[in-house]
């Protein structure tokens, strides 16, 4: 069952001499029960994609259905079926945790009771703390507390911008630990990120940037359409070796990847003849070997 549908969407800002285009005649579906991760750095659409699918933002052109909801014009019945989770944190700082979860819960004629088997597993870890102020949670608190307030109506959809920025490591790990077993539950989530290591942990992944999506598909399918071979390659001056590599009529392009560059070939390139290259070039304690392209790879490709 497809759960969202959109058709060429389109959000502009701004007078016409100088309009910005944030999202570009976008469309896809979704389908229940999946996660699906849309994969970009700031500024790329998300957030306004995202406003317009939960009817905070009128479209500029196209249509979306979400749920069986026309985004315009059923957005009533529509907010009864999503939950949100904006990219800020956007509850009450000055009320308690509880309060902040049974305020939500009566603005959508419910209760914590009524639903807190669905919310459980992720209250209980901030239950000791429901009395604190939610202004003074560390991030992982308060990322706990917003999935909370999201959820306690129990929606069918979940659409969640991107929630894991701004939280340690291991906050992020457990957020999508939950993100998993809430899917599991049948709840449908969209979820927006600019790490793109999170991207393996998506069914499906659309990479995005200024208003459109470079390319859709699981992380494995769009890691296989890379299509280029990938040398790490790493030296004593690592600014100059990535100048260096790009000079490389083999190379089509190079980039910093940890401590590591990544040369994307054009060509099959022999690894002694490279390493000779560098040594003219004056590189000490050269490294060499073969990589595996990731997500980050392909959206670097994509966006060249």
């Amino acid at each position: 069952m497809v759960m969202v549908s959109a058709s060429k969407l389109v959000k502009k800002y701004g007078a016409k001499k100088n309009e910005v285009i944030a999202v570009k005649e976008l469309s896809f579906e979704v389908n229940r029960g999946e996660i699906f991760g849309i994969i970009g750095p700031d500024g790329a659409g998300k957030t306004s994609l995202f406003r317009m699918l939960i009817s905070l933002l009128l479209p500029d052109g196209g249509t979306a259905v979400v749920d069986g909801c026309d985004v315009v014009k059923d957005y009533k019945e529509l907010r009864k079926k999503v939950g949100y989770m904006p990219g800020r944190f956007s509850l009450y700082q000055d009320l308690t945790i509880e309060e902040n979860l049974q305020f939500f819960a009566t603005i959508f004629n419910t209760s914590i009771k009524e639903n807190y088997s669905l919310i459980k597993e992720i209250y209980v870890q901030i239950e000791p703390f429901k009395n604190r102020r939610a202004g003074k949670l560390s991030g992982g608190m308060k990322q706990k507390l917003a999935l909370c307030c999201a959820l306690i109506h129990r929606p069918t959809i979940l659409f969640l911008d991107e929630p894991t920025t701004g939280v340690d490591a291991v906050s992020r790990m457990e957020f999508w630990q939950m993100l998993q077993r809430l899917k599991e539950q049948d709840i449908t989530i969209l979820v927006s990120t600019p790490y793109m290591d999170e991207a393996a942990l998506c069914n499906r992944v659309a990479l995005m940037q200024e208003g459109k999506f470079l390319t859709t598909g699981t992380p494995g399918q769009v890691v296989e359409n890379f299509g280029s071979d990938i040398l790490a390659v790493k030296s004593d001056n690592m600014y100059h070796l990535i100048k260096d590599l790009n000079s490389d009529p083999a190379i089509a392009n190079a980039y910093s990847f940890g401590e590591f560059a990544h040369a994307v070939l054009k060509e099959t390139i022999d690894e002694n003849e490279l390493k000779n290259y560098l040594q003219q070039k004056g590189h000490q304690q050269i490294e060499i070997r073969k990589a595996t392209p990731d997500i980050e790879d392909c959206f670097l490709k994509l966006m060249q």
